[in-house]
């Protein structure tokens, strides 16, 4: 009980340290996603190819989770059917930070809880927990950190937009407070210009 109070302590800490509910400064985002190949809920090899010429929305839970993934996964799934209404084609990448146990079975079952679209929701694994971790601070600028005390992994909660070169564009709140109509504005607005090319 103990380690777990712990654990609910330092993810409050992270997340007042990642701006205390601030809008996130996406002024400098710039960054490319490195190239990969992981395995979906299906058990198929899905990549950053697969996303070539796509707008997407990427994040990272996992399973097992007790604290931030169950409202950013409620959010997506909201998000998911906010831009279905709208129109707005938009991919959704999932990425598990506890690969050893979040196998695409048990993935697939995660994603039909919160009643997720398959078709443009893909859940992601089938890569090691130091290379999820490597990918994650190195393109998302986010720490993936498990917790010594628990069976828990420390996590970033943002959802990222990619532009269809592949480029992260924007960063948003993903456990609280999420902006739903800012990111379907912003989805637009890539759209719109890809359109006018």
């Amino acid at each position: 009980m103990k380690s777990r109070m712990l654990f609910v302590l330092t993810v409050i800490i992270v997340l007042l340290a990642a701006g205390c509910g601030k809008p996130p400064d996406n002024s400098k985002l710039n960054w490319p996603v490195q190239d990969f190949t992981f395995t979906n809920q299906e058990g198929q090899a899905f990549g950053l190819a697969d996303l070539k010429g796509k707008v997407w929305i990427a994040d990272f839970v996992f399973t097992n989770c007790v604290t931030v993934c169950l409202p950013m996964t409620s959010n997506l799934a909201l998000l998911q059917q906010k831009l279905r209404d709208a129109g707005v084609d938009v991919e959704i990448v999932s990425f598990t930070v506890d690969p050893a146990r979040d196998t695409p079975e048990v993935l697939k079952t995660y994603g039909q809880n919160y009643e997720a679209d398959f078709a443009n929701w893909h859940f992601l694994t089938g890569y090691t927990q130091d290379e999820i971790k490597k990918f994650s601070e190195g393109t998302f600028r986010s720490a993936v950190q498990n917790d010594p005390n628990s069976d828990q992994v420390i996590h970033g909660t943002a959802f990222y937009l990619v532009n269809p070169a592949g480029v992260i564009v924007s960063r948003y709140e993903g456990a609280f407070d999420t902006p739903f109509e800012q990111i379907i504005q912003d989805a637009k607005s890539i759209l719109r210009k890809e359109k006018a090319k």
